[in-house]
C-alpha cells in the first residue's frame, strides 16, 4: 500500500474533478475540465496528487506566480484521512516552493472546515486574520 506522489497529468482530469467532488469542501469556479487543464497547461508541476493502490486519495494545488506561493485544494479521501497525507501533500507542495525561490506559502482554507485548519495547523501553518480576501469572478 505505497503512497506514489506525482504532478497531475491531462489524463487525471476527471478523476481529480470526481476526487474534489468526494473529498474536498467548497466548490470553485474553476472546477470544471477547462479550469483544470488549464493549470495543467500553464504549470504542469503545481497539482500534485497522492496514490494508493492507484487510487486517488489526496491532491493540493501548489502555486507559484514568481511573487508569492500560494497552497489549494488540499483533500484527502475521507476513507484515508489521518493517515499522513496531508502532511505528505504539504511536504511536496513546500518542496516545489523552495526549489521555485519560494518564501512564504499562503493558504485557502474555508472559515467553516476546522478539520482543514487543524491539518493546515498540525504542518506549522497559522491563520493571519488581519488579511480578508477580496473576490471578483469574471
Amino acid at each position: 500500500m505505497e503512497l506514489i506522489t506525482r504532478p497531475a497529468a491531462a489524463r487525471d482530469i476527471d478523476s481529480v474533478l470526481a476526487f474534489w467532488g468526494k473529498a474536498a469542501e467548497g466548490k470553485s469556479i474553476t472546477d470544471d475540465p477547462v479550469g483544470v487543464a488549464r493549470l495543467i497547461d500553464r504549470d504542469p508541476e503545481a497539482l500534485i496528487v497522492v496514490e494508493r493502490d492507484g487510487e486517488l486519495v489526496g491532491t493540493v494545488i501548489a502555486g507559484f506566480d514568481g511573487w508569492r506561493c500560494s497552497a489549494y485544494r488540499l483533500a484527502v479521501h475521507p476513507d484515508h484521512r489521518r493517515q499522513g497525507i496531508a502532511g505528505l501533500l504539504l511536504e511536496a507542495a513546500e518542496r516545489r516552493f523552495r526549489e521555485l525561490g519560494g518564501r512564504r506559502v499562503d493558504a485557502m482554507v474555508l472559515e467553516v472546515n476546522e478539520r482543514a485548519q487543524k491539518a493546515w495547523e498540525a504542518s506549522g501553518y497559522h491563520r493571519e486574520d488581519h488579511w480578508r480576501r477580496w473576490v471578483k469572478s469574471l
